[in-house]
């Protein structure tokens, strides 16, 4: 089975459920709250893929391998990091502002950062990548369906609401099952290398987290505003990245998609973990005993 019929669906299912819950309102956060939107796309489009890097070199990943990790580490903000955001309690308003914009901006940055890197890698891989058709893919794929979003978003309020509320029941369960059969498919090879690439995608994600926190400091933000640029920074959309690394009109490699899904089995446990610490102590600092 190819995986590539399966992920194509969510992915634009996720994008198109992103677009059903923007309003203008969202881009407006950019010139109300520009300090804290600067700091999370900084973290996302800039020092994310740096740490990639960084992190695969260090741990000396193969080439395949060390795409997979900067594919995704230059890919979008995660949609479900709104939720994560919302449990807790961080700024959600500002999560959705940086999931959309990060949404539109690797549109473009994603062909540049991995054409470098494979010109950089791809060559003892034997692996090209065709930015052009990346670009287009990327087009298609996201673009439309986030403006089909907030189209209907804007023309039957209603509608997109009933759907949005089907769509997010759905969408993890989705990506629950990609990663389950992309595991069977590549069990084996999984396996085998994830004491090494558990390892390595465990501290880029570990690291994400921090430079998050960094910045927060850095521009001075609230508390709920660094907790949700700590998750935005450390969660981000595998379904994307798996796309790229399976598409026939890209990369068509699967063995580039095994970090990212990985990446998400880890991001999901860490990301969780950030939480329930985050609310437990929330919670004893709000205690009226504290």
């Amino acid at each position: 089975m190819n995986t590539i019929f399966i992920v194509l669906p969510i992915l634009t299912l996720l994008m198109f459920d992103l677009g059903l819950t923007l309003r203008p309102h969202d881009f407006q956060l950019i010139l109300q709250r520009p300090l804290p939107v600067a700091a999370g796309l900084i973290g996302q489009i800039l020092l994310l893929p740096l740490i990639a890097w960084a992190v695969g070199t260090f741990f000396h990943l193969s080439p395949l391998f060390l795409i997979g990790i900067m594919l995704i580490a230059c890919s979008p903000g995660g949609s479900s990091s709104n939720v994560f955001s919302m449990l807790a309690r961080g700024d959600v308003a500002l999560s959705v502002t940086l999931t959309a914009c990060s949404s539109l901006i690797t549109l473009f940055t994603v062909p540049l950062i991995m054409a470098w890197t494979t010109a950089s890698v791809g060559t003892s891989a034997d692996v090209q990548l065709p930015v052009g058709n990346l670009l287009m893919q990327n087009l298609v794929l996201m673009a439309v369906p986030i403006l089909c979003g907030l189209w209907l978003r804007a023309a039957k309020a209603t509608i997109a609401l009933r759907i949005h509320n089907v769509l997010r029941r759905i969408a993890f369960p989705s990506l629950i099952l990609l990663a389950t059969l992309f595991f069977l498919q590549h069990r084996d090879t999984i396996v085998r290398e994830f004491p090494s690439l558990g390892l390595t995608i465990t501290v880029l994600i570990l690291l994400a987290m921090g430079g998050g926190a960094l910045l927060s400091l850095l521009f001075r933000l609230t508390g709920a505003e660094r907790r949700t640029i700590v998750i935005e920074v450390g969660m981000q959309n595998a379904a994307q990245a798996i796309t790229v690394a399976c598409s026939p009109l890209v990369f068509a490699n699967e063995v580039i998609a095994i970090p990212a899904i990985v990446y998400a089995l880890m991001m999901n446990v860490l990301l969780l973990l950030y939480v329930a610490l985050s609310t437990y102590f929330s919670n004893r600092h709000n205690s009226p005993h504290s």
